[in-house]
């Protein structure tokens, strides 16, 4: 497992963290989402042999919002 975690310019209401949750969880080889309103973050827990960090940022682009920076973690195995 791999943790990616995104900076986004801004997150306006409540309704967006539940929508930019949903999506992502629906992604094959997403383990876990969280979505810091305050500080307009999304840590995901995903498996990177089937879906990359970029693919993850892409999915929450096209909801809309602005994606400023994302870092990876690898998991040591």
């Amino acid at each position: 497992m791999s943790k990616a975690i995104m900076q986004l310019d801004a997150l306006s209401c409540p309704s967006c963290m539940q929508k930019i949750q949903g999506a992502l969880a629906k992604q094959a080889g997403v383990e876990d989402v969280k979505v810091l309103f305050n500080a307009a973050k999304v840590k995901v827990n995903f498996d990177e042999k089937i879906v990359s960090a970029d693919a993850l940022a892409d999915v929450v682009t096209k909801l809309g919002y602005e994606v400023k920076g994302v870092k990876v973690k690898v998991a040591q195995q």
